[in-house]
């Protein structure tokens, strides 16, 4: 078999024997602590986060060796959606009255409705989805989903209520 392969019995029993270099050794030790990292950080952690603790650890290692590593570990950060500041109008607080003084338990229907507003990530862009819920009931008496945020999307979901809970 060594013959076929053109390689000497002597260099094949003497590559058995051979310990792994240092280099080895280190490259090793810094994948499984990349690994540790990458699992600590629940997979989000890329090579630039990676780098910055283990520098912190330690060691003096490059961010393009620690994405080297990663991809022969096949190990791949989770990209997490940065947050989208919505509109918010100046004058917010000076038109906003708390009117239920922190008072959430009605005690009839259709007394106090209460409105919010989900924003819900398509693959085109935000949709966004006005609901009026009943806070007697707890339930939805009425919503309007849009593909812009502005108040007209608000008032159609009050304006779409049936005659018989649209009195307040």
């Amino acid at each position: 078999m060594l013959k076929l392969l053109g390689v000497s019995t002597s260099g094949y029993y003497d590559w058995l024997k051979r310990k792994p270099s240092k280099q080895k050794i280190r490259k090793q030790k810094i994948k499984e602590e990349i690994t540790e990292i990458y699992n600590e950080s629940k997979q989000i952690y890329g090579a630039p986060k990676i780098t910055s603790v283990l520098e912190s650890r330690g060691h003096i290692i490059a961010e393009k060796t620690v994405g080297n590593y990663m991809r022969e570990e096949g190990i791949k950060a989770i990209w997490v959606r940065p947050y989208t500041r919505t509109t918010i109008d100046p004058d917010f607080d000076t038109k906003l009255k708390n009117v239920l003084s922190r008072d959430f338990n009605p005690t009839a229907p259709n007394a106090v409705w209460v409105t919010d507003i989900t924003y819900v990530h398509t693959l085109s862009g935000f949709v966004y989805l006005t609901s009026v819920m009943d806070l007697f009931s707890r339930k939805i008496v009425g919503w309007h989903l849009s593909d812009h945020l502005t108040t007209e999307g608000e008032i159609s979901s009050l304006a779409g209520l049936p005659e018989s809970v649209s009195t307040i």
